[in-house]
């Protein structure tokens, strides 16, 4: 396994991909200062050309809970993609530059290999999470938000962990969808796929028994007019990302690597 890990952080390193994620989240980060920006004063905003003369915002309240839970919006939604785009090139690109078989031919067990990348997945992911929350904290100070305390940092905070947990759990499937269309291009249609169908359950009013819509139901992103996931969800979740790595891992096991 650390030969695995070894490996596998060395393709991470040597990739452009890291620093397109990291620009992705200071994108996200900054947009929603931008949001809280403009919901602190809407006339200021469309003076100075951040929002049209005859746009409304529909409610919503500028201080330092209702950023944090955007952040967490941010991540539930935005990191279905991201989170999705890192776990389909891990396992995407050694069909796509035609490196599996030598991979294979390593005095590695297959299934080390699968884990050993779900679990540089694991940390790429957490490791934008945690980029984003900290990010945030000078954000929010720079455009003086109201509010803040220790037990809101904190709470906050976990709701960002917890959502980006479950979206990371949810993006385990678009490795075994990779691997077996062998490479990307079938990743990302999983991945657009689970996306759309997220948002067309969700607004049938069946989100919290579909597990791509639980993370954005989580954090209230639907509205306050839906319901939260009950505990279906969340072994939902729970059972979809499990059944993605021991899909993935079942399939390169075996599968019949032939070129």
């Amino acid at each position: 396994m650390r030969a695995a890990l070894w490996a596998e952080l060395l393709k991470v390193r040597r990739s452009r991909l890291p620093g397109v994620t990291v620009l992705a989240f200071t994108v996200a980060g900054l947009f929603g200062g931008l949001v809280m920006f403009i919901l602190q004063d809407p006339a200021r905003a469309r003076s100075l050309g951040l929002l049209g003369t005859k746009a409304e915002l529909a409610g919503g309240v500028a201080d330092w809970p209702a950023y944090l839970g955007l952040l967490a919006q941010i991540v539930a939604v935005g990191g279905v993609g991201v989170f999705g785009l890192v776990v389909v090139w891990l396992f995407g690109r050694e069909f796509s530059q035609d490196t599996a078989k030598d991979l294979l031919a390593l005095p590695v067990g297959r299934t080390t290999i699968v884990g050993a990348k779900f679990a540089v997945a694991a940390l790429w992911c957490l490791a934008l999470t945690l980029y984003l929350s900290v990010l945030g904290l000078p954000v929010g100070a720079a455009i003086g938000l109201p509010g803040w305390s220790p037990a809101v940092a904190a709470a906050g905070l976990a709701e960002i962990l917890a959502s980006a947990a479950m979206t990371v759990l949810l993006v385990t499937p678009f490795a075994l969808a990779a691997s077996a269309g062998r490479g990307y291009l079938a990743g990302v249609a999983a991945m657009i796929t689970a996306v759309f169908l997220a948002q067309v359950v969700a607004f049938l009013g069946y989100g919290g028994y579909f597990p791509w819509s639980v993370p954005a139901l989580f954090t209230g992103l639907a509205g306050p007019d839906r319901d939260p996931p009950g505990v279906a969800g969340y072994v939902l979740v729970a059972l979809t990302g499990a059944a993605g790595v021991a899909g993935t891992a079942a399939w390169w096991r075996g599968a019949d690597q032939d070129r």
